[in-house]
């Protein structure tokens, strides 16, 4: 059965985002559980080119959407498997943090944004460009703040428990991640970069590289990712939308993959649940209810990426919703997506 969806108005408000230059183009899809979608492109991928439209299979780096393909649904598994309680103090079972200020953060707090660990995310300035320098850093450094305080979302956050996946899974997070979920649920063409020369060319490009002067294509805008080697858990993994709804139909049903599956039914409700009690903003884990929605009555989660991408899911409406686009070609400027989004998911969930 097809979903009632007002497709005419979801394409003229991505198509008017493209007249304005929100972004150059735009691929969208809208399902559920069974596979029954809508989707549709807008655009072009990269203005220089103008014969060149958007099409399903583009490449995206979708930047934060990093922290949720593979950092949150890493720990899932390694919930799952018992290898990882959520409210252990991080100290007790990782001698990397122990004698720490990081000691008594608890992997719950990291995923709800609440650990306390401080904001600044200049891993250059801070650390230098060493990777053992880095990791040594961050991990090492002193609180924001007392954990269980506030919520403050930080991309140390999703570092630390990129780390974290390594040191329990004995594995690099793009090895883990890719052996783990991706490749056991049918995610092939995603990946952390930088890419391949094939894989570049279908890539909608970003922003502008400072040391070339060409929009990025292949290599992940995020300088902690570049700085990194493209891995880790706060942004560098590439996508496609067929690889995406794959994802998303697994989250809502993951009982339907029969053959050696990521996480279970377990992990995707308890993260889709409010976690952070009367503080604000709400959050489960990593996910967060949708802005100007009120999620008691209308459950849509949500994750963005900077580079323009998002997900959204409701598992009571049974629906979930991708808009992939490359806003980041034109503008760091968060605020000319916002109204398009916003519109997206009203209109895919209404």
């Amino acid at each position: 059965m097809a979903l009632d969806l007002d497709t005419d108005r979801i394409h003229q408000l991505l198509h008017v985002g493209v007249h304005d230059k929100i972004y150059p183009g735009a691929v969208w899809a809208i399902s559920d559980s069974q596979g029954t979608h809508a989707s549709g492109t807008a655009g072009v991928l990269d203005p220089a080119h103008p014969g060149e439209p958007m099409r399903h299979g583009t490449v995206f780096d979708v930047a934060s959407l990093t922290k949720v393909l593979a950092v949150w649904s890493s720990v899932g598994t390694l919930v799952e498997d018992g290898k990882l309680q959520l409210d252990a103090e991080l100290g007790d079972f990782w001698p990397e943090v122990r004698g720490h200020p990081l000691a008594p953060v608890t992997a719950r707090h990291l995923l709800t944004h609440t650990a306390g660990v401080p904001l600044r995310a200049n891993l250059k300035n801070l650390y230098g460009t060493d990777p053992q320098d880095i990791r040594d850093g961050v991990l090492h450094e002193a609180l924001h703040r007392p954990p269980g305080e506030a919520v403050e979302y930080t991309d140390r956050a999703a570092l630390i428990l990129g780390y974290l996946t390594e040191h329990l899974s004995g594995q690099r997070l793009d090895a883990y991640t890719t052996n783990r979920v991706w490749a056991p649920i049918g995610m092939p063409q995603t990946r952390f970069g930088p890419l391949p020369a094939e894989a570049s060319l279908r890539c909608a490009p970003t922003e502008i590289d400072d040391s070339t002067g060409n929009h990025l294509r292949g290599t992940a805008h995020d300088f902690s990712a570049r700085l990194l080697g493209g891995v880790c858990g706060i942004a560098g993994v590439f996508s496609v939308l067929d690889d995406l709804a794959v994802f998303l139909r697994y989250l809502l049903d993951p009982a339907k993959t029969a053959e050696s599956p990521g996480f279970g039914p377990g992990w995707v409700k308890e993260s889709l649940q409010i976690q952070t009690m009367a503080m604000t903003p709400p959050r489960g884990l990593f996910w967060h209810p949708a802005p100007d929605t009120t999620h008691e009555t209308e459950d849509i989660w949500v994750h963005y990426g900077f580079t323009g991408t998002g997900m959204w899911i409701s598992p009571a409406k049974n629906r979930w919703a991708v808009l992939l686009t490359n806003k980041l070609y034109y503008t760091r400027d968060r605020e000319p997506l916002t109204h398009v989004r916003n519109g997206f998911r009203s209109l895919a969930f209404s």
